[in-house]
Order: structure tokens, then C-alpha cells, then sequence
């Protein structure tokens, strides 16, 4: 069996331990904020990005384009090892269909060379809980084709449920109107939203208040998680750790998982989401 790495994006929000312990690759998709653009590499501190936006600062980003993931593949395949992309939601950005075309292209130049690219339909830690079940194929012993299969199967069953705590960053990316943003921080209605089977951000819910709206992100849970093993949860939050450890714990007692990571919703999601961002990703149905 051919030796592969497993690549994800800068979006799938998991810790720069993890990725190196695990020998992940990475795309960076970069951001631009009062003027400077950051990148994988070159990143701004994340406190530090969240405090600008707070601030008022209202930052770009930008999607992978093919030169580039074409450039990534090529460094790998020289290698000697194979590539399974787990990719950012297409619904969500272009950075797919980049990786994409530049799969196309290496598999007529290096036909013997492979590069397998999966639209994970996810964003932020869910994409990073996807990459985190194939890491655990691959150090199982899977091949490149079993974990891929595997992947597309499953990567339906990554359920995201998340708040915000701004809706003005909601109305920037067209999510609500400017007249609910207005009406809704008036009288601190707070939404909850999660990625449907296309790989998009849907509003199903609004809760008054911060506390009922982080309770509903598990409340939503226990919903879901019915006949799913669920030995991990990922949280990914935007400059809000100690609401994120509530969660935590709120999952701790009523599901028993211990397993869980928390991260920050980096600054590519995080520029359309805002601070005080909370996300909760699980095994369920339905999504």
C-alpha cells in the first residue's frame, strides 16, 4: 500500500499541535484586516484579530485558487506519498473546486500519482472533526480508497449547531436582514444556526438570551446523537473560552464524553461569524 498525508484547510480550525503531531498538511486561505494580509505561516494572533473586530475592524478573506493547491500537491507527491484532501465546504467557499482542478490537472501530468479530494460539506471544527476521523483510519492501517470511502459516507453525520452574539456580522454576509440585526440585538435575541446536507449556513432557531442560546447548542445534541457513538466532540469558539468550557461541560454531564477539544474559530470563519461565536460538532442524525 502506497503511503498518503492527509490535507485539510486553515478553516478546519484544528490546533497547529494537533496537525503536527498528526503529520497533516495545510492550505491556507488568508485574511486581510486593516490593511495587512495573514496567512497560514504569518498568522495575527487570535485574540488579537477578535480584539480589532471588536474594536470595529472588518476584515476580508480569500479563497485557495488552483496555482496554488496545485503547487501544495506537487511538493507532497514529490514526496513519494499520495494526497487525500479534505476540503472546505463548497457551499462556503471556492477553495474546493481549486483543489479540485488542480487534482484534475496532476492526474494527467503524473498519472501513476494520486490526489483525492473530498468537499467535506463542513466548516470550522466539523471539518476538523472529519479530518480527525480519517487521521484515525489512516494510524489504523486504512488505505488512501478505504478512508476516502469512508469520508464521503459519513461526512453527512458531522452535525455543526452554533450561535453568534453579534447578528451584525450575520447581516454582513447576508445570513439576516439589517432590520431583524437591529430588532433582534434590541431585544437580545440570539440565533442558532447549523450546516445543512449542502454544506450551507442555515438559521433554524432563536432563543432570547446568551445562556439559553449555548443550552440550546446542546439541547439541539441530544437530539441528534441518538444510536451515534460518540467518544469525541469538537468546540471551536470566537475569543469566548470560558462560555466554550460551559459547553463542555453541559456535554460532559449529559452525554458522559470526556473527549472533548476546544479551539478558537480561526480568523478565515471567524470574519464572517464574529466574536463570541460557539460551535458544537458531534456524530448525529439528522443534521
Amino acid at each position: 500500500m502506497k503511503p498518503y498525508i492527509i490535507t485539510t484547510d486553515t478553516t478546519a480550525d484544528l490546533p497547529k499541535e494537533y496537525l503536527e503531531e498528526h503529520g497533516i498538511g495545510v492550505m491556507s486561505l488568508n485574511y486581510i484586516i486593516e490593511g495587512t494580509t495573514y496567512d497560514w505561516e504569518h498568522p495575527l494572533p487570535v485574540e488579537e484579530f477578535y480584539a480589532k473586530m471588536r474594536g470595529g475592524s472588518m476584515p476580508t478573506t480569500s479563497q485557495v485558487n488552483p496555482e496554488t493547491a496545485k503547487e501544495i500537491f506537487s511538493g507532497f507527491l514529490a514526496e513519494g506519498v499520495d494526497v487525500l484532501h479534505i476540503a472546505f465546504s463548497s457551499a462556503l467557499s471556492g477553495s474546493y473546486n481549486s483543489a479540485r482542478i488542480a487534482a484534475e490537472e496532476l492526474k494527467e501530468e503524473q498519472p501513476k500519482n494520486q490526489v483525492v479530494v473530498v468537499d467535506s460539506l463542513c466548516a470550522s471544527l466539523g471539518e476538523g472533526l472529519l479530518v480527525h476521523k480519517a487521521v484515525k483510519m489512516k494510524e489504523a492501517g486504512k488505505s488512501l480508497e478505504e478512508t476516502a470511502a469512508w469520508v464521503e459516507q459519513h461526512k453527512l453525520e458531522i452535525c455543526h449547531n452554533f450561535t453568534v452574539d453579534d447578528l451584525f456580522h450575520l447581516h454582513r454576509g447576508g445570513r439576516v436582514s439589517k432590520a431583524t440585526a437591529i430588532l433582534g440585538t434590541m431585544i437580545n435575541i440570539k440565533p442558532v444556526l447549523h450546516v445543512d446536507d449542502q454544506g450551507r449556513l442555515i438559521n433554524i432557531d432563536k432563543v432570547r438570551g446568551r445562556r439559553k442560546s449555548l443550552n440550546a447548542l446542546v439541547d439541539r445534541m441530544e437530539q441528534q446523537v441518538r444510536g451515534f457513538e460518540n467518544d469525541t466532540v469538537f468546540i471551536s469558539h470566537g475569543d469566548c473560552l470560558e462560555e466554550a468550557q460551559y459547553v463542555a461541560e453541559q456535554v460532559k454531564k449529559r452525554f458522559g464524553i470526556t473527549e472533548i477539544l476546544i479551539n478558537h474559530v480561526g480568523p478565515t470563519i471567524g470574519a464572517h461569524s464574529g466574536p463570541g461565536t460557539m460551535a458544537l460538532f458531534f456524530m448525529g442524525q439528522p443534521r
